[in-house]
């Protein structure tokens, strides 16, 4: 027999602790389409981005159902929250990137998981308990039929994502961030899914695939052409937007076309240097930063990561991007099996001399779902599964060269020092007054997360390195 579900709304959990973009409160984009799939086919609907505002219980509770989106360090408050409406009769579906990889332990707390993707199949389950129709059929379905688990097969990668509508950001209470640009605000923007590469620590490709898959060009440039171009910096979630350069091309020809230029950031690989001309249009057509993953200052760590790529040529892509009046904030992972004593040293120097606008030191994560996840977890080197530290931030598993505490001591002493008094006051002198503010911002914001994280820190420092690399 079916039962109502008129009323649906869909939650993304906070993140458990501070990072650097906690100022920078934007949606995942993956809850807004879903409710806006879900709006055009009549459903009531509402989505609530904790970062972005407070959930308001009072619209949960009063729903026919719930969907609950996590990544892995936001599972624990989400099933916090699952196990609080099962207990009021609400059921509740839960998808994202962790519970893809963790569905067995996602159905203690909650009533079906989508795996993957879930633009197809949310939408098939809702209208299979409308009608008190079977589960058996719905691709990437898992659910619990007595004592026997179901997990669906799950279905091809869909490869037209303009069968999808555009992302509906009024369904969410606070849609835009404020941002550090003036009166600008801030909209997440997605032109693809996928990525080529394959680090083996990264969860992308296992969620979205190798096979870039794309929205078209006109689809696009149309979201971006109805929103105010004079206060709008569009965030591009692109995995690496310039994958595909003559696409990418092709994107930037319709942003110059525009009545105003767009102010866009986006996510590139370093290697996008080697192509000037496409360098030469990113600037005209209004790009103001781009965030690339740098990985290490360490080769071999580079040919571990797949980087294919010299430290001399990130040395000189870098510079080319800069000379274009293109901000660029680098993102360093520490933790990798060749990183020794000295790796923090040779990477602040590097940052430094390659004038980096802003950095993020990450810590190297064992995250379901990946290679490295894997190989730590079979090698008995992870510490500990709270997922909640499972952030970037914290260390959570056994480092080959050092300890647990010496490992977290870098990420905390790289920001503290690159983000030092004496680096925003040099900042200040040469003019650089945007990048000297988003430095007082990351140096407040270390501080505090050290404050918060004092406890996590005292336990570390009781663990040792041990030959075993496991035994601690």
């Amino acid at each position: 027999m079916g039962r109502d579900v008129s009323r649906i709304v869909l939650l993304e959990p906070c993140s458990p602790d501070l990072h650097i973009f906690s100022r920078f409160a934007m949606p995942r984009l993956g809850v807004v389409l879903l409710g806006t799939i879900l709006k055009d086919l009549g459903y009531q609907v509402k989505v609530m981005v904790e970062d972005v505002a407070p959930f308001d219980r009072a619209a949960i509770e009063a729903a026919d159902l719930v969907g609950i989106s996590c990544i892995t360090s936001t599972a624990p408050r989400g099933y916090a929250l699952s196990d609080e409406l099962r207990q009021r009769g609400i059921p509740v579906v839960m998808g994202g990137p962790h519970v893809t990889h963790c569905a067995d332990e996602a159905l203690d707390h909650c009533d079906f998981v989508v795996r993957g993707e879930g633009e197809a199949a949310l939408p098939a389950l809702v209208d299979a308990i409308r009608r008190g129709s079977g589960f058996d059929t719905i691709p990437g379905l898992s659910f619990r039929q007595g004592l026997e688990t179901r997990h669906v097969p799950q279905a091809p990668l869909e490869r037209d994502l303009d069968r999808w509508p555009d992302p509906d950001l009024s369904l969410i209470s606070a849609p835009r961030a404020r941002s550090m640009l003036g009166d600008r605000r801030f909209m997440p923007l997605l032109t693809s899914r996928g990525c080529p590469h394959d680090c083996s620590f990264c969860s992308v490709t296992t969620t979205f695939g190798r096979k870039m898959r794309y929205r078209s060009v006109d689809r696009v440039l149309a979201e971006v052409a109805r929103a105010d171009l004079r206060r709008t910096s569009f965030f591009i979630y692109d995995d690496n937007f310039t994958a595909n350069r003559r696409r990418a091309r092709e994107l930037l020809d319709g942003f110059e076309a525009l009545p105003a230029r767009p102010h866009w950031l986006a996510q590139v690989r370093a290697d996008v240097a080697r192509d000037t001309e496409l360098l030469d249009q990113m600037a005209r057509s209004g790009c103001d930063t781009v965030f690339i993953g740098l990985e290490s200052v360490n080769e071999e760590s580079l040919r571990t990561t797949k980087k294919r790529q010299s430290l001399d040529e990130v040395r000189e892509h870098l510079r080319r991007i800069r000379t274009r009046g293109i901000n660029v904030h680098g993102m360093f992972v520490f933790g990798f099996d060749t990183d020794g004593p000295g790796t923090l040293e040779r990477t602040l120097s590097f940052a430094r001399d390659a004038g980096l606008f802003s950095v993020q030191f990450l810590i190297l994560t064992p995250l379901p779902g990946t290679r490295l996840g894997e190989e730590l977890r079979a090698a008995g080197r992870v510490l500990h599964q709270d997922w909640s530290k499972y952030d970037a931030h914290h260390v959570c598993f056994q480092p080959a060269q050092v300890t647990p505490a010496e490992l977290q001591r870098w990420q905390t002493e790289g920001h503290r020092r690159f983000y030092s008094p004496g680096q925003i006051v040099r900042r200040l002198l040469v003019g650089k007054v945007s990048s000297a503010l988003v430095s007082l911002y990351a140096a407040r914001l270390a501080r505090t997360w050290k404050r918060h994280n004092a406890a996590y820190l005292e336990s570390l420092d009781r663990l040792r390195l041990h030959p075993s690399l496991g035994t601690t």
